[in-house]
């Protein structure tokens, strides 16, 4: 029974996470809630390790995982965001935008739970993707205007809810006896974001992004090859047959 439950330790430990981002960036301090999603990321990559290495997987354990990430990584990145960018733009657009971010990532996430996509690949920009690019995004506030980010937000939604694939790693599994391991490396990923928070964020926006790309580009020469096919189908069809 509690071999069963040790998976969900490491989600509740991500909706925990997710919390704390929201309440360090009501207090003002957005680097630290920023590295609280990144934190959370590892242990959303882990729950579900865990559960397979201990053959613990579960309905119970699939929709606390699916809560918890509306949390780390909807609402906590939308409104981190919002506190960064979004306070003198105007109120209108600004809540527009905070808002499609979670809206779209449950989509994402109800779709998710009833057509998980074909074998190797994501439908649509995975939320923990997404709250990660748009949580570290705000550390480049300084360079970035509130009209850029606006933007960035609302394209990060578009790509949870669209239909380009996202590779998924999850065949990369844990072995049972590394197990015990998990643990201790949430607890030197925390001790280093605690103590690097912003250059730590910073480091791992750009797989972040180059993640959310690929999407885009490899969507974009898969219609370039259909395109191709297609009209080589008609020009073969046009050629006059020998007879």
């Amino acid at each position: 029974m509690l071999t069963r439950f040790i998976p969900n330790l490491f989600t509740l430990g991500n909706l925990f996470l997710g919390m704390m981002a929201i309440l360090l960036a009501i207090d003002g301090n957005y680097s630290l809630a920023a590295i609280m999603v990144i934190v959370a990321m590892l242990l959303d990559g882990l729950d579900g390790r865990v559960a397979r290495a201990l053959n613990a997987q579960s309905e119970f354990g699939k929709e606390l995982d699916s809560l918890s990430d509306m949390v780390s990584f909807g609402a906590a990145p939308a409104l981190i965001m919002f506190m960064v960018s979004f306070q003198d733009a105007s109120p209108v657009l600004a809540w527009i935008a905070t808002a499609s971010f979670p809206i779209c990532g449950a989509i994402r996430l109800a779709r998710f739970n009833v057509r998980p996509g074909i074998p190797g690949y994501f439908t649509g920009l995975p939320i923990p993707a997404a709250g990660g690019v748009l949580a570290t995004l705000t550390l480049f506030n300084k360079d970035i205007g509130p009209v850029s980010m606006m933007i960035a937000t609302l394209l990060l939604s578009y790509l949870m809810v669209s239909s380009l694939k996202y590779p998924n790693f999850k065949k990369v599994g844990l072995p049972r006896k590394a197990i015990w391991i998990a643990p201790w490396v949430v607890v030197f990923a925390v001790a280093v974001a605690v103590i690097f928070p912003e250059q730590l964020s910073k480091l791992i926006f750009i797989p972040l992004v180059l993640y959310a790309l690929y999407g885009m580009k490899h969507n974009m020469r898969t219609a370039a090859s259909r395109n191709r096919a297609k009209k080589r189908k008609e020009e073969k069809s046009s050629r006059p047959s020998d007879r």
